[in-house]
């Protein structure tokens, strides 16, 4: 990997991110099938918590001191990462695995939406079409009117939405901010927020293999976090991000290989939608960037 472009290798934990993000939400799936949500959710964000610790006092970033604005945005994402655990989980565990891997792909187009909306980023009628015509594609994965359309697909939906606004917030903080401790303090703020819930959810018994799983997915997620931060700080942004879509793919994958799920034509078709306009809007902004970049 030495040998390697910085590029390719930001590529490479990118993939790599995606994939041990996509398996952890595959070991939630499996487990969520015999435990309470909130139970699955409490065990996972402890077990977080404890490995998040550990790696934020071996780098020493438990000892920087933020500045007040940082804390607040953090917190603020901290509850808006909360808000989407609940709505992911209950999706996770009632939606097809790439199914709601699809629909989650259109973080790009409402990111770029949201940010001409409330942060004041130029946004031209091509990228604009082409998150309309993205949406079109959500339509055609959720199917409203039809059959398959419930409940739990709106919880995906609002995701993104939520999902959006957390992703707002995170462009607001310093680049100072260390990435684990912001983190931590998201894993903490979910650990709080399951433990309310637990009073009124029914604690059941817990066997070794639901442990292993819970645990195997919380280990996932911190080295899924690490991969995503060494993806920003090795490759150039406009380069790797499009292999974020490589998720879809695990998804669709592990979906088939551990649930035995296999989507129909039009969430297929809708799937090629998302993914064909969030990358047609990264390349575009990575493009309107170079030429800034040149004019300046």
């Amino acid at each position: 990997m030495a040998n390697l472009t910085p590029n390719l290798r930001g590529a490479l934990f990118m993939i790599g991110s995606m994939a041990f993000f996509t398996l952890n939400d595959t070991a939630i799936k499996a487990v969520g099938a015999s435990l309470p949500m909130f139970q699955v959710l409490f065990i996972r964000a402890l077990i977080s918590v404890v490995l998040l610790g550990v790696v934020v006092i071996w780098l020493g970033q438990h000892r920087l001191h933020m500045p007040r604005r940082d804390l607040g945005l953090i917190a603020a994402r901290s509850v808006m990462d909360v808000a989407s655990v609940y709505f992911f989980f209950n999706a996770l565990f009632n939606m097809p695995l790439a199914s709601l891997s699809a629909i989650l792909q259109t973080l790009p187009l409402t990111v770029t939406l949201a940010g001409a909306l409330f942060l004041g980023e130029p946004v031209g009628w091509r990228r604009m079409a082409a998150i309309l015509i993205g949406f079109v594609g959500v339509l055609l994965i959720i199917k409203p009117g039809a059959d398959s359309f419930n409940v739990y697909s709106v919880y995906g939906l609002a995701t993104v939405i939520v999902v959006t606004a957390r992703d707002i917030f995170a462009r607001k903080i310093s680049g100072s901010a260390p990435t684990f401790i912001v983190a931590l303090a998201n894993a903490v703020a979910i650990l709080g927020f399951a433990a309310l819930a637990i009073p009124f959810s029914p604690w059941q018994p817990v066997d070794a293999q639901q442990y292993g799983l819970i645990t195997l997915a919380a280990g996932l997620i911190v080295v899924a976090y690490f991969c995503s931060v060494a993806t920003m700080r090795i490759g150039e942004i406009a380069f790797v991000t499009p292999f974020r879509y490589t998720s879809l793919l695990f998804a669709l994958l592990l979906g088939f290989l551990f649930f035995d799920e296999l989507p129909d034509i039009w969430t297929l078709i809708g799937s090629v939608i998302v993914v064909a306009t969030g990358l047609f809007t990264l390349l575009r902004e990575a493009r309107l960037k170079r030429q800034q970049r040149t004019n300046a």
